[in-house]
């Protein structure tokens, strides 16, 4: 891995991972790298990961579009703020402890973002429209995109999420760049913002 002027020593990093009291959540659009930055920073920092939206497909036995034909968008909102809410929690700092990346709309809830906000270090990874719309080209498992032009689509949500997103005390930009490059932005953004 290239050495970034960004990066954290592991010295560093031991030591910012020591102050974390509660989950680090991730926040922002589908396609913004939620799960794989989350999947790294979680590594770095020597704590679980969680993805949402697996936890509610495993809590609810259907994938999301299954949810979303079956029950509407509303009933998953309700699911994913009730699952969210289940993974912040814990009888102790150390059950806490743990990186969440969460599904795009999630954070629009307004009571889901008012738990995430009082709860968790929270971080809003945002990225431009064609990274949007190349990232979540890759895979076909997206309700919301499967309703007519995904780069309108893509860019109607963001600036109706915009709002919701711009309430997170640490706002990163996810760019083409290395994932390496993004993951230390955070890791420094965090340091600061403890």
């Amino acid at each position: 891995m290239d050495h970034d002027e960004t990066e954290l020593s592991n010295a560093e990093i031991a030591a910012l991972a020591r102050r974390i009291d509660r989950p680090i959540v991730l926040v922002g659009m589908m396609g913004t790298g939620k799960s794989s930055i989350g999947r790294r920073l979680a590594t770095l920092l020597h704590l679980p990961f969680v993805d949402a939206d697996e936890a509610i497909e495993e809590a609810a036995q259907l994938t999301i579009a299954e949810i979303f034909e079956r029950h509407g968008e509303a009933a998953f909102r309700d699911g994913e703020r009730r699952v969210i809410a289940r993974l912040m929690d814990g009888a102790n700092v150390h059950e806490r402890r743990k990186v969440i990346a969460t599904g795009g709309g999630a954070f629009v809830n307004p009571e889901t973002r008012a738990l995430i906000l009082s709860k968790a270090i929270t971080v809003w990874l945002d990225a431009d429209i064609d990274t949007l719309v190349e990232r979540t080209a890759r895979k076909n498992t997206r309700p919301l995109l499967r309703q007519g032009d995904p780069r309108e689509i893509l860019t109607r949500l963001r600036e109706e999420r915009r709002p919701a997103y711009a309430e997170a005390p640490i706002h990163i930009t996810s760019g083409r760049g290395p994932q390496a490059r993004t993951v230390a932005r955070v890791l420094k953004e965090i340091d600061a913002w403890l």
